[in-house]
């Protein structure tokens, strides 16, 4: 994620609990210890670090914390506030993506990846999906019949939910309509991306949606980007896997991690800005 008034970026080490930054001309260096997991509690297995980061309104970094499973707040001071840890009663699973809606409502994925068993893990919870958070903290479940949930964009016009999804036995970027009171409706499968799945687990990742309403989209192997109808524009081929992508510098920007690197590719279209 691109702090815009810092003029750096951040991103998520998961295996190791870590978030670095990455500033022009000096490299990158460790931002925060134990993004995801305080030691407290059972063990996350392999990914117990953060995942997705943003900025809230004010600023304040906004992690996805697989161990601790939760989303929490990096205060001033510091320390991590939790935000989210709970849905009708029991505990989400493993936060993984998040973007915030212009009115301030979080939209985040809750798949169990970063548990050691993954979906037969005793600590699971009975759901997983997709889930709004509004302003004053209340917790709904918009989107349930997505078993594997990862990636997570609105259209520039907030009309549409983009989530990719990794389900073993599907593997696409999806589309919902957004309802004026923010539930969604009319999934259906934007674009199939079994072609390029490498394992049960391993296929369409985060993603995001330039200016013009293109997909932007993490795959094994690279990037493909597809115009809001589908068609295919093209594809940025990395050499190996890619995990999340985020627009920074002046917008037009695009920041690519996959694997052990950190990609900066300049284009001719930007972020959109409300």
């Amino acid at each position: 994620m691109w702090r815009k008034n810092g003029g750096y970026l951040l991103f998520s080490d998961i295996p190791v609990s870590r978030v670095y930054k990455w500033t022009p001309g000096a490299g990158a260096s460790p931002y925060l210890e134990q993004s995801g997991y305080s030691g407290l509690g059972p063990h996350a297995g392999k990914e117990p670090g953060s995942n997705g980061l943003t900025f809230d309104a004010t600023g304040r970094l906004v992690l996805y914390r697989h161990g601790d499973r939760q989303i929490g707040r990096l205060e001033s001071n510091g320390m991590i506030t939790p935000m989210t840890a709970r849905y009708n009663g029991h505990r989400i699973n493993s936060p993984n993506d998040l973007v915030y809606k212009s009115n301030g409502e979080l939209y985040f994925t809750d798949p169990p990846f970063g548990f050691p068993g993954l979906f037969d893990d005793p600590n699971k919870a009975s759901v997983q999906g997709v889930y709004r958070a509004a302003k004053d903290g209340t917790v709904t479940r918009v989107i349930a019949d997505i078993k594997a949930p990862n990636g997570i964009a609105f259209s520039p016009d907030e009309k549409i939910l983009y989530v990719s999804d990794v389900d073993p036995t599907r593997a696409a970027w999806l589309a919902y309509d957004v309802k004026s009171d923010g539930t969604v409706t009319n999934g259906r499968v934007f674009l199939d991306a079994t072609r390029w799945r490498k394992d049960p687990f391993f296929g369409p990742d985060g993603f995001k949606v330039d200016q013009n309403g293109n997909l932007f989209g993490a795959r094994p192997g690279g990037i493909s980007i597809f115009a809001p109808d589908g068609t295919p524009l093209g594809d940025i081929e990395t050499g190996q896997s890619t995990s999340i992508v985020a627009w920074g510098e002046d917008g037009r920007a695009l920041f690519i991690t996959g694997g052990t690197a950190v990609y900066r590719l300049r284009l001719t279209t930007g972020e959109v800005r409300f």
